[in-house]
């Protein structure tokens, strides 16, 4: 069986006590926020089952989301507004995002655990793990979050643009979401950036 806690005892082992777990939910989409979610938990903790985001249910995912806030020594979610994408481009946005997450810690972080290959520099020491949210449990709780975050959010837009079927793809491309793109155009919250206005994507 997988130890998602390797990382978190390392570190602990060395004297690190408040390590951030941080991941990106969003990335990929054609609309909505990119939204980052940074974890902190006390030595120790172990939260069975918990795991990437994306191989869980949405009925799973629901149920981490009070245990991760209600175990967890600190936690955050943070934003970058599509108008933020656009200006500084997806990955920027998405670190700028997960770097308000560990400003906004208290206590602050003195380590943290990254999912993905970059980061911003910091004066915090950090590692970035390539599937850190499968891999750590710190991560995870961030990546579940992060993703029950942004799915709320794009499924409430849902109701004041019901064209483009976010309660189901939350902002993903999806046949749905093209058409009503093709008929109704783009709204606020699309990403200009990622060239929807070229019509042959709507074909």
């Amino acid at each position: 069986m997988m130890d998602r806690l390797q990382f978190e005892k390392k570190l602990w082992a060395e004297g690190y006590q408040s390590i951030m777990g941080l991941d990106e939910a969003g990335r990929g989409s054609l609309c909505g926020p990119v939204v980052a979610a940074g974890v902190i938990f006390k030595e120790g903790t172990l939260i069975d089952g918990l795991r990437d985001s994306k191989k869980l249910t949405l009925k799973q995912r629901l149920a981490f989301e009070p245990m991760i806030k209600e175990k967890a020594v600190c936690w955050s979610v943070q934003e970058s507004s599509p108008a933020i994408i656009d200006q500084i481009n997806i990955l920027q946005a998405s670190l700028r995002a997960m770097d308000l997450c560990a400003q906004s810690a208290h206590p602050q972080p003195d380590f943290l655990l990254i999912d993905g290959n970059k980061y911003l520099d910091a004066i915090c020491p950090h590692k970035c793990v390539v599937g850190g949210d499968d891999l750590s449990m710190s991560i995870a709780a961030a990546s579940v979050l992060a993703k029950v975050h942004r799915d709320r959010y794009m499924k409430q837009l849902h109701e004041q643009f019901p064209h483009y079927g976010w309660d189901t793809n939350v902002g993903y491309a999806t046949k749905k979401h093209f058409a009503g793109l093709k008929k109704h155009g783009i709204t606020k919250h699309h990403r200009h950036s990622f060239n929807l206005h070229t019509k042959k994507k709507y074909k």
